[in-house]
């Protein structure tokens, strides 16, 4: 098998912004794995916060070799580099794209499960109480079944924001606080929150996490603090629930174990992502049916979707029927 890569600057439609930070574009990097002529294809959204960058990812790339068969993911796993998550994932999902396009099958097939999962929530990125109120309503018609909320402003008016955001909708609502909060402030904070769990209220490794679960009335899903499998055991004595992104975790085939293991450890799902194209989202939609929740709208966010196929219906990311992830980028025909 053959391997090529590039870094890709995906336009946001407006600046998106959290308690870290805020963005204009993103930068990712796409991955082509090509076997006796059919070629998949995945996206790889690297994590400053883990210190990943394009730049790194493309090194990390560059030390890869796939063998000849793509269909011994054991085999190829065991032997990738180790390191930049984010560029696994992309590997990960060439590869079972590459599958599902050898077999004519949909990649949500391959893994034997459904084709449809929960609605995607959209994110109301972080702002003052009446401007994300304002951007609510803007989104209003465009057919969003559930409601993200980025807190953590450092600035006393989280409850607020969630309030006027409540004011404007009846939607279901979320809240992410990006690891904004001491577990003082969340204690307080979070009682008056009408949402129906809150992300990552404390730093990763907080000690105070069990005690936020035992006390929290609603249930915390943590994301900073779940990469992959092994961290998921440790995560159910501090949470309700686990946030997995492909990014993260390395791709489609961690996710999935990490999916079972949480069941079986009684843990809520949720389904992320990062800012990414219709490539990295469709690779998320395959295993969607697996979670309680779903937060993929990283596409949704763009000026201009370069690889448009998962549809967005009735409040759902579709994956595709066709073969592999079922999405080929504008004006290149599918192999």
């Amino acid at each position: 098998m053959e391997i090529a890569a590039r870094k890709v600057t995906l336009r946001l439609a407006e600046t998106f912004t959290i308690s870290r930070g805020a963005e204009d574009e993103a930068e990712v990097v796409q991955v082509e794995v090509t076997h006796d002529g059919t070629t998949g294809y995945g996206e790889a959204a690297p994590i400053a916060r883990y210190d990943e960058s394009a730049e790194s990812a493309l090194s990390w790339l560059q030390r890869v070799e796939l063998g000849d068969d793509p269909f011994a993911l054991d085999e190829i796993e065991h032997a990738l580099p180790p390191g930049e998550q984010a560029a696994r994932a992309a590997v990960d999902a060439a590869l079972h794209d590459l599958q599902g396009k050898l077999t004519r099958l949909p990649v949500y097939r391959l893994l034997g499960l459904r084709q449809l999962g929960p609605p995607t929530s959209w994110t109301i990125w972080l702002g003052d109480p009446d401007d994300m109120a304002r951007r609510t309503e803007r989104i209003l018609g465009r057919g969003f079944k559930r409601l993200k909320l980025k807190l953590g402003g450092f600035d006393g008016l989280d409850v607020e924001r969630v309030r006027a955001v409540r004011a404007v909708t009846d939607l279901p609502l979320m809240c992410d606080a990006n690891e904004a909060w001491s577990l003082d402030e969340a204690l307080e904070i979070i009682p008056q929150l009408e949402v129906e769990y809150c992300e990552q209220p404390l730093k990763a490794g907080d000690p105070g996490g069990p005690t936020l679960k035992e006390r929290s009335p609603v249930p915390i899903y943590v994301d900073e603090d779940c990469h992959s499998l092994a961290d998921v055991a440790s995560c159910a004595e501090r949470a309700h629930g686990i946030n997995i992104k492909l990014a993260k975790s390395g791709g489609i085939r961690e996710a999935v174990r990490m999916a079972y293991a949480a069941r079986a450890l009684g843990l809520g799902l949720m389904l992320g992502c990062m800012v990414e194209s219709g490539l990295g989202i469709a690779a998320g939609a395959q295993i969607a049916s697996l979670m309680d929740h779903v937060d993929l709208d990283g596409n949704l966010l763009l000026a201009d979707d370069p690889w448009p196929g998962v549809d967005f219906v009735d409040g759902i990311q579709r994956p595709s029927r066709r073969p592999g992830l079922g999405v080929e980028m504008q004006g290149v025909a599918a192999a």
